[in-house]
């Protein structure tokens, strides 16, 4: 994936859904690990995070800010990458910011596939997705709307339909039936996932905007009352 020289050092994690990845940018470069790994996320994310400081061949000491996955995805998935976030952030008093899970993968789907619309939706279980639109903007996934949990019958494209427009995420592959909205959605099965080296020019334009915050004001996102979710039996 090739990205813009950015302006800082930057520490991406996400755990948000089936995927775990970490990304790190450091002088022109990006070093990133990524696995496909349900349930394992709690394992793997740290020793990503020290491959990709390894890889650049520096300490965290270097790192100037730290994104991560803010949701929406996975109850659990969310907690444990603001949980991993704060740990690494406050030792360092590192600052933070926040990137959506369907911004992320809107943001590949932009750089790497040169889409100018994406739709992205994340099967939210329980006949829902999570789902929100994204145009290219200056080359940055800028979002529509605004990021919703709904049944499938309530997704409202307010996208361009004389413009192609991309689907990325479990939710179609859940949901068929989304593939057929507007004009038709044309799915993109390499963007299943938001991936953390998406996260690096997103967290760098959130950076540069003034949107990053001290460790005590992360602010998870799950759309979904929290408080139901993690109480229904069989959810991750």
């Amino acid at each position: 994936m090739t990205i813009d020289k950015l302006s800082a050092c930057i520490l991406a994690l996400d755990t948000c859904t089936e995927a775990c990845s970490a990304a790190l940018y450091y002088q022109g470069q990006v070093f990133s690990e990524l696995a496909d790994a349900p349930r394992e996320h709690s394992q793997r994310l740290l020793p990503m995070v020290e491959s990709v400081l390894k890889q650049a061949g520096i300490g965290l000491d270097k790192v100037e800010a730290i994104a991560y996955g803010r949701g929406p995805g996975s109850f659990t998935g969310i907690r444990i990458c603001t949980s991993m976030t704060q740990g690494l952030a406050l030792g360092l008093d590192l600052p933070v910011i926040g990137i959506s899970t369907l911004a992320a993968m809107a943001q590949m789907a932009i750089t790497e596939h040169n889409a100018e619309q994406v739709l992205c939706a994340i099967d939210a279980r329980m006949g829902e997705v999570y789902w929100g639109q994204f145009a290219a903007i200056n080359g940055i996934a800028t979002l529509v709307a605004q990021e919703v949990v709904s049944v499938p019958a309530e997704v409202n494209l307010t996208l361009d339909p004389l413009k192609p427009i991309y689907g990325c995420g479990t939710g179609f592959d859940a949901y068929p039936e989304l593939l057929t909205l507007g004009k038709g959605i044309l799915a993109l099965d390499a963007v299943k996932y938001p991936d953390a080296r998406a996260m690096l020019k997103l967290a760098d334009v959130g950076i540069k905007s003034g949107l990053s915050t001290t460790v005590d004001e992360l602010e998870p996102v799950y759309l979904r009352d929290t408080v139901t979710w993690k109480k229904l039996p069989g959810r991750e």
